[in-house]
């Protein structure tokens, strides 16, 4: 049978209600009460219940965890890192594959139905708009990867993605290339149009078409690369604007006889575990991840604490991560 709350009482010799207050969290109980029922607990293998909990304190501790592209493989690496971030804050995420959706109606139904007590946006194709709507149904959001407003509307935690389209610019031009173009995910994604805008600015005078992929995934790199030959020869370097992308592009360039970066370059945007194996080797821009999802954590757990906490930007830097796929410098 299952242990108890009375079960745990007696065996510490104390009342139920400060096993309960022991359980609770800001409750007031004194530290020997606190040692002698949580030794309790453990003999006796006790814990407390998540749905009791909440029932007494108005708060689940689930966090809605919400992406949209589920195809990309960094996306392995931030639903661990934000899975096990948000345990150890002892909250629980709850995960909500958002994969061709723009309406965040329906996920704003579905996270009320499980009276989360807030909504992290994982995602840097979805506008500023989506994660305001959470805001505006009285929901504390952050969003994660997301665009960054002159005046934010939201927290938000991530990267100039206009700089980094710069620097990608700065880094082909300084290795020599003249003809470059830039290969994005879809067209209507806010990093799309932000990397876009940030190399062209970056190229100066240089001309700099643009190809868009479907998804930010390796076969519509790959899809997007080969419409590309398709129409002629390619530039001598290309940035696009994720790894995941240019190493769908590496392979059809490859699969058409041209060597990287013999004959084409490529830098990507990520630095995703992948882009450093030793068959692939691509020069890119560091994200760095793990800092973004850390702060995002904690800029979550502070607005459920504060909800009228004063929208805040903040971005990471990047830095180039310089591998195999460009040519070396003069």
């Amino acid at each position: 049978m299952a242990v108890t709350l009375k079960d745990v009482a007696l065996r510490a010799g104390v009342s139920r209600s400060a096993v309960s207050r022991t359980f609770t969290d800001g409750a007031s109980v004194s530290a020997k009460t606190r040692d002698k029922v949580e030794q309790a607990a453990r003999e006796l293998g006790y814990a407390p219940s998540a749905l009791a909990s909440a029932l007494s304190t108005g708060r689940t501790k689930l966090i809605g965890l919400v992406s949209s592209n589920f195809h990309n493989p960094l996306f392995l690496e931030i639903f661990d890192l934000f899975t096990r971030g948000l345990q150890d804050r002892g909250l629980r995420p709850l995960l909500v594959n958002l994969s061709g959706e723009t309406d965040p109606q329906a996920s704003l139904r579905m996270l009320r139905q499980y009276s989360v007590d807030g909504v992290i946006i994982a995602s840097s194709t979805l506008p500023p708009s989506f994660a305001r709507a959470f805001k505006d149904a009285g929901l504390p959001v952050v969003h994660s990867f997301g665009r960054r407003l002159s005046v934010p509307e939201t927290h938000v935690v991530g990267i100039d993605n206009a700089e980094c389209g710069r620097m990608a610019a700065r880094t082909l031009r300084a290795r020599g290339y003249r003809s470059i173009a830039f290969l994005g995910g879809p067209e209507a994604a806010t990093s799309t149009q932000d990397r876009l805008a940030g190399f062209r600015e970056g190229a100066g005078a240089l001309a700099v078409p643009a190809t868009f992929a479907a998804s930010y995934t390796f076969e519509a790199g790959r899809t997007a690369m080969q419409a590309v030959l398709g129409g002629g020869a390619p530039a001598d370097a290309y940035f696009c604007g994720d790894d995941v992308l240019s190493i769908g592009a590496m392979s059809a360039l490859r699969d058409a006889g041209f060597g990287v970066p013999r004959d084409v370059g490529i830098i990507g945007l990520n630095d995703m575990e992948i882009a450093g194996w030793a068959n692939i080797d691509l020069t890119t821009i560091h994200q760095p991840v793990a800092d973004i999802i850390a702060s995002s954590i904690d800029l979550i757990v502070a607005t459920v604490a504060t909800p009228d906490l004063a929208p805040e930007a903040r971005l990471f830097p990047c830095r180039i991560v310089e591998r195999g796929t460009l040519r070396p410098l003069p």
